[in-house]
């Protein structure tokens, strides 16, 4: 037993002394190297915000130099024959005014998106000056009685005329399927592209930054659709769809459809009454005055006056307080309403009653 104690312990120093020889062989070597801290890398790419400017006549947010080319007016077959119209879905501005026999006709503007053909379009009227001088840019119809062209070309806007070159004969077409004269159509982004030396429009009316924030939602009353006569033979109407948050255009009492089959629609509905005066038995809405009018957006309508002092000024809204009513970003239908005819409002119904509660027996 002695000597395996003895061969144990010798073991054991043997262990110790390896030991100390390795921490004595480290420390004749220095202390040993730091692991490197690695150095973190990362990248980062800022995107610099693309400046942004207010579409003129639709107050929607574009890209700054998207829309310098000069805007295209048309005027705009409204008979039952010329419907569905062809690129009517994607104006920004859409003016319906009166016309013999009861009819309307409708001076369509586009700007911020324009259709590869517009139409049908038919001959000028005389209240048509006063509606589209205030755009400048280019009109495009199918002629008229000589006064009227007169008095159209007597303004600062540039007059497509079908079957006048060049533009009417080159780019002014009849499409098959359609009775004439309900089917003359113009290829619309090769009209404006002639014309790029003429200016973009000015802005029309007030906007606010969205629907919330426009002036009919703030202040309006809540209103579920509207009918509109503007002569026997012509009985309009707009509906809010909440669905699509848009109001939903009627004509007769039928829905009033685009080539796809979905009804016209529109962000804003500006109603304004007007005087009609009668020349040789045509019509003429008279825009240079005032009266009343009515502004709808989002389910919502705000009483208003209108007002346009001159040829070229644009139409101006205030509300009852005199205050200049903002209109929520998009597309509008500008309805110039006979004072011979009638504006009705329609007030969605009141909700539901809750069920009464059960008063438990006793």
């Amino acid at each position: 037993m002695d000597e395996g104690r003895g061969r144990r312990r010798a073991g054991r120093r043997a262990l110790a002394a390896g030991a100390w020889g390795a921490v004595a062989l480290l420390t004749a070597c220095g202390p040993a190297a730091p692991m490197p801290t690695p150095t973190p890398t990362f990248s980062s790419t800022y995107l610099t915000p693309e400046p942004m400017a207010l579409a003129p006549l639709t107050g929607e947010l574009v890209a700054v130099g998207a829309l310098t080319a000069p805007s295209l007016a048309a005027k705009v077959d409204n008979h039952e024959d010329a419907r569905p119209q062809f690129g009517l879905e994607r104006t920004d501005l859409v003016f319906e005014e009166l016309v013999e026999g009861g009819l309307t006709r409708y001076v369509a503007v586009w700007h911020s998106d324009v259709p590869t053909d517009i139409g049908p379009v038919r001959s000028i009227r005389p209240m048509d000056p006063d509606i589209v001088s205030p755009l400048g840019g280019i009109i495009a119809y199918s002629g008229g009685q000589q006064r009227f062209v007169a008095m159209m070309r007597n303004t600062n806007v540039y007059n497509a005329i079908h079957g006048t070159a060049p533009d009417g004969t080159e780019l002014m077409y009849r499409v098959d399927g359609r009775p004439g004269p309900h089917d003359v159509l113009v290829k619309a982004p090769e009209l404006i592209a002639r014309h790029l030396d003429l200016a973009a429009p000015g802005q029309q009316f007030s906007f606010a930054p969205d629907l919330a924030s426009s002036s009919a939602v703030r202040e309006g009353a809540p209103v579920a659709s509207m009918a509109l006569v503007f002569g026997a033979a012509s009985k309009p109407g707009w509906t809010w769809d909440a669905a699509r948050g848009v109001w939903a255009r009627s004509q007769g009492g039928a829905a009033d459809l685009d080539t796809a089959g979905v009804p016209f629609s529109a962000v804003n509905v500006i109603v304004i009454r007007v005087p009609v005066t009668v020349s040789q038995s045509i019509p003429k809405t008279e825009l240079i005055g005032s009266g009343e009018a009515w502004v709808s957006s989002g389910g919502m309508t705000i009483h208003a006056t209108w007002s346009k002092g001159s040829q070229t000024e644009a139409i101006r809204l205030v509300d009852d307080t005199g205050t200049v009513i903002r209109l929520a970003p998009g597309n509008s239908w500008i309805e110039l309403v006979p004072l011979a005819g009638s504006v009705e409002f329609v007030a969605p119904p009141p909700p539901p009653e809750p069920a009464p509660t059960e008063t438990p027996a006793s």
